[in-house]
């Protein structure tokens, strides 16, 4: 038997239904002052919920539901009934949920509350239910609390340990470590920044990241936030960036991956997911982990204070930044990152080139797991081949067909990495060093060279196929970046 949970899917090209928006919690912001009917903004901005977007406006207009939704289930799978599958009625972000307690007694019996962040639920349940949080945000061991302050000192280096400083935090690196750096900066000061708002931001965008997920989850977003720590403290960046500049590399950093389902965007678009529907196929997680930013933006009003024009611009740019690191979108940027280079003609002082600049830095970040002692970089290949090897695993179950490097029985761990260096992080930090040519630089080059020489080492001793067979479609050698399950 399997069970799927339906979602509700809004049509694009039509005003919201008021029998959805008549729906308990149901609320529909837009920049206009039409609001489909619904009540007060200030009494529906109180209530707790998920986000949904409009993909029609820009600015992020957004629906926060709380209807319940009924698990319906089906006997056996149909490939054929109405031209569609059952699984596509799964929110893929749920795929890590133990499903034994679904299954157990009468389906009729049970309510499931449809979050956009599952992630939220199951924290606020816990709280509901007087079940203690396996993490509590308030309890820290005095000692542990000492190490971990005591690890924020060395921030700045390049070995910095995420995996031991979140167990430090006791899970809660993503949190702890972007509010040190935005203090750090003086930032909350300069914009005024509520610190009970800043903080209640954080601890939400923690929370929407995928505790399940092995490798797209808040380690790995607190990850990506110290590297562009590092990257921002270079000479070249450091003298030219303004106080806004940090604010946003910081906030990037930390929400760029923000509700991700732990299934790539071909995975989405194939399986026909409501996501890749409302992004109409088109930088489908990216725009989401932007929305879902924004919308957090706007539910916590951390930016309520600034001029109305200001706190657009800001989300716009923070969409800019997040929007970048579609890896589908890898040769584009490089490409114009080179002739930047090779025409010598990057002007910081230039507030485009600036904006440009925290973008290649974003990406850099983001893929910089390579560049890390093998140590750290080992144990994030193992993370994100868990992760590709899971999706393999659900495309296998339903007869689908298996996305390039997600087969485990067809790849290794080593053969993937190799490749990804190869073809994606060694041209980026090649450039990086171009423009960038320092100490940190230079070291994240030799840990590369280094931790590519181990896998092809592991390599040999397997006897596997090359990285090249596995990346490199026959007709297409020009674009394995396409290839990659990110």
């Amino acid at each position: 038997m399997e069970v799927c949970y339906q979602l509700p899917v809004l049509p694009l090209d039509r005003p919201v239904p008021k029998h959805v928006l008549s729906r308990r919690g149901a609320i529909s912001f837009s920049s206009s002052s039409s609001l489909f009917g619904a009540p007060d903004p200030r009494q529906l901005s109180q209530r707790r919920g998920a986000i949904s977007y409009d993909s029609s406006d820009q600015t992020a207009l957004y629906i926060r539901m709380l209807g319940d939704v009924r698990v319906r289930s089906r006997v056996g799978f149909d490939p054929e009934g109405k031209g569609s599958y059952s699984y596509l009625c799964i929110d893929f972000r749920t795929l890590h949920c133990d499903t034994t307690c679904v299954s157990a007694g009468p389906v009729s019996g049970r309510r499931l509350r449809r979050l956009l962040s599952f992630q939220r639920y199951l924290h606020s349940s816990r709280l509901l239910r007087g079940t203690p949080h396996l993490n509590p945000l308030h309890i820290l061991d005095e000692d542990y609390t000492g190490q971990a302050k005591c690890m924020l000192e060395r921030v700045a280096t390049w070995n910095f340990d995420i995996f031991l400083y979140d167990r430090l935090t006791n899970g809660n690196s993503l949190v702890t470590l972007t509010f040190h750096l935005l203090n750090q900066y003086g930032l909350l000061e300069l914009f005024q920044l509520d610190m009970v708002k800043l903080w209640r931001f954080l601890v939400m965008v923690q929370e929407d990241y995928h505790s399940l997920n092995p490798y797209h989850n808040a380690v790995h977003a607190a990850d990506v936030t110290q590297a562009m720590y590092c990257y921002l403290r270079e000479p070249k960046l450091a003298k030219s960036l303004t106080s806004c500049d940090i604010l946003l590399g910081l906030l990037a950093a930390a929400t760029h991956d923000l509700d991700h389902p732990g299934v790539n965007q071909p995975f989405l678009i194939k399986t026909n997911h409501y996501l890749a529907k409302l992004y109409r196929n088109s930088s489908v997680l990216e725009n989401h982990h932007w929305r879902s930013a924004v919308g957090l933006l706007r539910e916590t009003g951390l930016f309520s204070h600034l001029p109305a024009e200001d706190g657009l611009k800001m989300e716009h740019q923070l969409g800019s930044l997040i929007l970048a690191t579609d890896i589908s979108r890898q040769n584009e940027y490089l490409g114009k990152f080179r002739t930047h280079l090779d025409q010598d003609d990057l002007c910081l002082s230039n507030a485009s080139h600036r904006h440009f600049i925290l973008q290649m830095a974003l990406k850099c970040a983001d893929i910089c797991n390579p560049c890390r002692p093998w140590e750290l970089s080992k144990q994030w290949s193992e993370k994100v081949t868990e992760e590709f090897f899971h999706q393999g695993d659900i495309e296998k179950k339903h007869r689908l067909e298996v996305s390039p490097l997600c087969d485990s029985q067809s790849n290794s761990m080593a053969n993937i990495q190799i490749g990804f260096m190869t073809y994606v992080v060694e041209p980026l930090f090649a450039e990086w060093g171009r423009f960038s040519d320092t100490r940190l630089s230079q070291t994240m080059l030799g840990h590369l060279g280094l931790n590519k020489a181990s896998w092809g080492g592991l390599v040999q001793q397997e006897g596997s196929t090359s990285p090249e067979e596995n990346l490199l479609p026959e007709d297409n050698v020009t674009s394995p970046v396409l290839l990659l399950p990110l």
